[in-house]
């Protein structure tokens, strides 16, 4: 039941940030619901393989090159999703970054207290 919650929080994320950001648009809620579950399976199966195949850049880099990574993903995610639409990297890269604050915040609310 958990995981059904932050699924459906994982949209109010994508739906939330794409409010605040002009160069993020999404159609409908179900449209976010796909953006939210695509980037979900992308964090989990492309982007380890990802960081994997440039460690070199990434330590060169001192690790900023992991939001270049998520960047792209966002990119990917946007030519996957027809309701959904980034004007360009730099809107990715604030995507990313404010979509991975508002989870984290929905991920404590729903968290269970001990």
């Amino acid at each position: 039941m958990n995981l059904l919650i932050r699924f459906l929080l994982s949209g109010v994320a994508v739906m939330l940030t794409s409010y605040l950001l002009g160069g993020v648009h999404v159609a409908d809620y179900w449209a976010a619901l796909l953006v939210a579950a695509l980037v979900s399976f992308a964090n989990l199966f492309v982007r380890p393989i990802l960081v994997l195949f440039t460690i070199p850049i990434t330590i060169l880099t001192l690790g900023l090159f992991l939001l270049v990574i998520n960047s792209l993903l966002i990119l990917t995610v946007d030519y996957l999703v027809d309701d959904f639409r980034v004007d360009g990297f730099w809107w990715a890269l604030a995507f990313s970054l404010i979509l991975s604050v508002f989870n984290s915040l929905f991920t404590d609310l729903t968290r269970e207290k001990k």
